[in-house]
């Protein structure tokens, strides 16, 4: 898994010209939650996707809130902790969060 990090919201426009010809996911990490670090753990066990079928991005939510707040907005999805959202032709097909978050339910064409 080559982890990509997110950490300014100028970014998102390169995130929605890339998820034009790709996949593009984000996964959203509090570093200091517990949950969150199980939910990494699990999604970093079950990516078996390679980036040229998804390309994931990862940001830290303690340093970089103002992004998942722009996220929300443009997406128009609402903010969790950890949360995958999952890019597709500039807009979100997949969104999970905490338990829910499984590589092996995002809907891109190789299996996982």
């Amino acid at each position: 898994m080559n982890w990509n990090t997110l950490d300014s919201v100028e970014q998102l426009d390169t995130l929605i010209e890339e998820s034009q010809t790709q996949a593009v996911a984000i996964f959203k990490h509090s570093t200091t939650c517990s949950i969150s670090a199980m939910a990494k753990n699990r999604l970093e066990r079950q990516w078996k996707f390679s980036e040229a079928e998804a390309k994931i991005y990862y940001l830290d939510l303690l340093s970089y809130r103002a992004i998942s707040n722009e996220i929300a907005s443009r997406f128009g999805v609402t903010h969790q902790s950890p949360q995958l959202i999952l890019l597709k032709g500039g807009e979100p097909v997949y969104d999970a969060s905490h338990n829910m978050i499984s590589a092996r339910d995002l809907p891109l064409e190789s299996a996982v």
